[in-house]
Order: C-alpha cells, then structure tokens, then sequence
C-alpha cells in the first residue's frame, strides 16, 4: 500500500500517533461495534445516534483529548446528529454487558495484532496460559445527581473486576458491577466461564475463597491465591527445607483446604518469610496453589504471586495516562462504560508497546518506556492529524488483516525516538526528613521567604569566610 505524502509527514514526525490511529481503526471500526452493540444490547436501541458515535465521544474524553462529555460533543458536533442532551441519556443507559463485550472484543482484535507482532512477554510460567484477576472501585463522583445532594458522604457509581493477561499486557475482561458496595467475592461466579483448562489464575487473598478455589480446579486449571485468614486449612506434614528467594524465604507443605470441619480441596501451601514486611506489617505471607511440584516449586510459586503487581501497574497506568474515572458522570452504567473505554484505550497502548517490544526488545520497553509520555504525544498530536486526514483515510487500516498491520505498525515502530517517551529516572529517597514548623498565619509570602533564605546564605557564607 501506498500511503498519501500527508501520511509520511506525520510517520516522520510522530509514528505513535499514526500507529495508535490505525490500531484503533483496526480494533474499533464502527461497523464492528455496531454490529456488537445489536448484538447484545438486550434493552438498548438505536435510533439516531450510533453505539460506535457514543464510543467516539467518550475516547475523547478519556484519552485526555476533551476535559468532559460536553466538550467532547462540541468537537464531534458535526458527526453527532443529536442534542447533548440524548447523548447524556444515552450514556446512563448503556447496559454493563455491553461495556464488558466492548472490552472483550476490543482486547481480541488486540491480541491478534501482538501474536503477529510477536511483541508478546516471556511467559511467567511456560506451558500455562495466565491471567491476574483482581478488583477496582471508581472513585467518588461529583454530585450532581439529585439523590447525591446533601450528602456528605462521597457516591460511588460502580466497580469492576479486571482479568489481566500478562504476556500481551491486555485487559482481556471486565466484569462490571453497578452496586459499589457489593462484595468482590459475590462477583466471582462470573470469572468462572472465562477459566480453561491448564489455565494459572494469580489472585489476592480477598478472591481466596473455598468455592472459587474448587471450581477452578475442577474445570482442570490452576490457582496462585494468597490464603484469607478465614480459610480453614488441615496441614499434612511439617514444612520442607526454606528457600531463598529475592524478598524472603519459602517453604511449603501439603495442605486440604476445609469447609465446615470437610475436606473439600487438597493444594500446597507456600509460606514465605519476608525480609521486609509488607505495608500491612506482615511478616509471613502464605499462599495456596493446585500447581503440580514440576511445574513449579515453592520459590517460583512466590514469585508467581509477586507477578499479581502488573495488573495494578495496569490499573495506574489507566489513572495515570487515560483519565479512567470521569467525575462528572454521576449514573453507575455511564460511569462504568467510561472505564470500559478507558480499558479499550489501555489495550490500543498495550499494542503500541508489543510493537517496540518487537523491535527495540522487551527489557528495553519494560526498563525505559513511559505508558504516560506515549498517551501524551498521542493526545497532543492526535486532534491536528485528525483534521490533515479525516476518519474516511484510515478506513483502509480497518480493513487489513493482522498480519498486514502487524508488518507496517513494526515498521514504525523503528522510527519511534525513545527519548521522547523515556520514563523519568527514580527519585532519591530523602536523607534528611523535613522539620515541621508551626507558622502563625495561615498563608506565607513566598518571595519574603526567598529573600530570608538569601540573607541566610550570605551570613553563613560570610562567617565562613571569617575562620
């Protein structure tokens, strides 16, 4: 294919921006997500306003591109054929099947792309397919909603249960929940569909629970699951030999995991000495796993468990570099379906990354590359390249196989400056901690407090010299 002269000049100047428009174009044509959302809206319709319009006015606003949904309508006036109003009503109608199949079938088409990529990361465990499941909660909202008025209280609009799949680094699923004080616990019968034979499954304590633990391993998968300290356990046997490993020391012994005084599960418990406690103050950590000996052994299971940090490193990222939680969306479904978009955008970043995984290798991308600064030159570029070449340009990436994309988006990939995107080097941590001091008015004038510091200096320096 043979791109426009236009299309060169913003590959030579900013190939983020063009690979990320083009991956979008691939994963979230609008016929695809029309086409999703007939197929599974059970209440929701159609009429004026499209399901893949309505996603095209929330990227805005999660992608940094619009401060909210009103401004975000205003720079779509011309394609969004209805008031701000019906998009409002819109929003708050959008049900949570529907934002989970956005990001299932989204996380899809990505993961196509990286498999043609090969932009995938080294297995944890080789052999096994894995996922990290854990929680999150959308902050409060403001509000504006009549039945928030007058409470002090802040109103939470949902939560989710996230699936992470950490050799694509994609949000594979979302479970959505409308009620935010509803137990993570109660959402788990909804996991389970999503688990497959010879499957790892890496959870928290708060998702170690007697059923979910049997019922993955009835449906012949694995679990790595730090032990509730309300779960019954029967040992069998002392503890083997300690291992070292690089945060403590593990040993493990067979165990039955008990419901009621009822053996209902036998599993290996890992016990891990920590050499520095964790932010709990635990000194101990012990985790319960159906994982055969062979496949790995007490220290490989505890740094298993260590793995489960990448979904909240994905979970900062969406705070971070996409702004996840919309504040202004006070209805649970429209607030919901935001973080649904958030998530779809984290996976378009997930394929941008597997493509300078491919190229500049994986330790390189891990070590050195900004998930922050790669959002932000995409939204910086991204409205100026959208007005040089309009949405009917890229219709020609929608319609390429993987395999096809794969090959230009690796291409572009090469011509990435990684200075630009380098992370920020870690901050020393401070020797001296700051003396507090008791000021006797509320505010201060920083410039007499420069002028102080000065007059300091030049007394000091002065009584220096005089020695």
């Amino acid at each position: 294919m043979i791109l426009e002269p236009m299309f060169e000049r913003f590959i030579n100047e900013s190939p983020l921006s063009v690979m990320s428009r083009a991956t979008i174009e691939h994963a979230l044509s609008a016929s695809t997500l029309d086409a999703l959302f007939e197929r599974t809206a059970e209440r929701g319709y159609t009429k004026e306003l499209l399901f893949s319009t309505t996603v095209d006015v929330m990227s805005l606003v999660v992608a940094g591109k619009a401060p909210h949904v009103q401004s975000a309508y205003k720079q779509l006036l011309e394609r969004v054929p209805v008031t701000l109003k019906c998009v409002y009503e819109k929003l708050q109608h959008i049900e949570t099947n529907v934002s989970a199949a956005l990001v299932r079938t989204v996380a899809t088409r990505c993961q196509g792309l990286i498999t043609e990529l090969a932009g995938a990361c080294q297995p944890l465990l080789p052999g096994y397919r894995v996922r990290i499941l854990d929680g999150n909660h959308l902050a409060a909202t403001q509000k504006r909603l009549q039945v928030t008025r007058g409470h002090r209280a802040g109103p939470l609009p949902g939560q989710s249960l996230a699936i992470l799949d950490p050799a694509s680094m994609l949000i594979t699923d979302l479970i959505p929940c409308e009620d935010a004080h509803t137990q993570e616990r109660a959402l788990l019968e909804r996991v389970l569909p999503l688990v497959r034979p010879g499957d790892v499954w890496i959870a928290d304590r708060n998702f170690c629970t007697v059923d979910f633990l049997a019922e993955v391993s009835r449906r012949r998968a694995h679990f790595v699951a730090r032990r509730h300290g309300n779960m019954t356990i029967e040992p069998q046997g002392e503890f083997g030999p300690e291992v070292e490993t690089p945060t403590g020391w593990a040993s493990e012994r067979q165990v039955w995991i008990c419901r009621d005084a009822e053996k209902v599960l036998q599993a290996r418990l890992v016990r891990v000495r920590l050499k520095q406690p964790t932010e709990d103050g635990d000194l101990e950590v012990e985790i319960l796993t159906n994982l055969p000996t062979e496949a790995a052994d007490a220290a490989q299971v505890a740094q298993l468990y260590l793995k489960r940090w990448q979904i909240e490193g994905a979970f900062h990222e969406l705070t971070m570099a996409l702004q996840c939680e919309v504040n202004t969306l006070g209805y649970p479904k429209a607030a919901l379906f935001a973080f649904c978009v958030a998530v779809v955008a984290y996976n378009v970043l997930a394929v941008l990354k597997a493509a300078l995984r491919a190229v500049h290798g994986e330790e390189k991308v891990q070590k050195e590359v900004s998930g922050y600064y790669v959002a932000l030159e995409w939204a910086l570029v991204y409205a100026g390249m959208m007005i040089a070449l309009p949405a009917e340009e890229w219709q020609v990436f929608g319609e390429m196989s993987s395999k096809e994309l794969a090959h230009y988006l690796r291409d572009w990939a090469s011509k990435i400056n990684m200075e630009k995107i380098k992370k920020a080097p870690p901050r020393k941590p401070t020797k001296v901690k700051t003396k507090r001091l008791k000021d006797k008015s509320p505010h201060l004038s920083t410039a007499r407090l420069l002028d102080e510091a000065k007059k300091n200096q030049k007394t000091k320096t002065k009584e220096r010299n005089q020695l």
